[in-house]
């Protein structure tokens, strides 16, 4: 038995690790959400203010990108602010072997929980608009020449996310990240989801954001593939860097 003067734990108290993995798994979903309801919200004003296609895709990019770039300064420091599986999973693959990173453990709970956030953004865009909670999208994303536009967005965005680590910039990662997502809604054929969690949320929308059920195996796949692309171009830019510093 302990003496008595030595402080006992709370029962039944949540432990410390517990609590932090908690708090990462709920920023994760609520930036999530936060930022599919912007994507779709967005999308669903521009298209009730316009019949231009043009200015719809610029008052979408503009929302996306005061709103992405909010919320990586909000939530970044608690979770990383990845709102995304692939970014999760590369930086896992990253950090597996004791690096700076998301352990296993987290990656596994991250990734539900960007996915569980992405539905509910997509339901919650629909309700704030009168439109039906959940309505399949009939937006085909198929083509060949779409699936090309995911890799490139996605290997884009994981080098600028880890190269800005290797350079120890990542101070400047709201705006970076948000910029750069910006940029790529215009310089992609498919205009830059580059996020599983976000793919899955919009096939929930039949509304100008959403991707038809049946572009989501293709959409991945190619965004898994831009994952891996992007890590490559990471090691064979930055590589000489890391070996100076180290």
């Amino acid at each position: 038995m302990a003496p008595a003067d030595e402080p006992q734990p709370a029962p039944r108290a949540t432990p410390p690790q517990t609590a932090r993995l908690l708090a990462k798994a709920a920023a994760e979903l609520v930036g999530t959400a936060a930022l599919v309801a912007v994507v779709v919200g967005s999308g669903i004003q521009a298209t009730e203010l316009t019949k231009d296609v043009g200015l719809q895709l610029l008052a979408n990019s503009t929302a996306t990108v005061f709103g992405l770039g909010v919320l990586i300064l909000l939530l970044g420091p608690v979770s990383g602010a990845h709102f995304n599986p692939v970014v999760t999973l590369a930086e896992w693959w990253t950090g597996r072997r004791g690096g700076a990173g998301v352990t296993l453990r987290e990656a596994a709970v991250y990734v539900p929980a960007q996915i569980v956030g992405a539905i509910a953004g997509a339901v919650l865009a629909d309700a704030m608009f009168g439109k039906p909670l959940v309505e399949w999208s009939t937006h085909d994303r198929s083509a060949g020449h779409l699936l090309l536009g995911e890799v490139v967005a996605t290997a884009g965005l994981i080098l600028l996310i880890f190269g800005l680590a290797r350079a120890d910039q990542l101070r400047f990662a709201p705006v970076a990240i948000a910029s750069y997502i910006g940029a790529a809604y215009w310089f992609t054929s498919s205009t830059s989801f580059a996020n599983p969690a976000v793919t899955i949320g919009r096939t929930f929308t039949d509304t100008f954001a959403g991707i038809a059920p049946g572009s989501l195996a293709g959409f991945i796949g190619m965004q898994l593939i831009g994952g891996v692309v992007g890590l490559t171009l990471v090691a064979l830019i930055f590589q000489s860097g890391r070996d100076t510093a180290e």
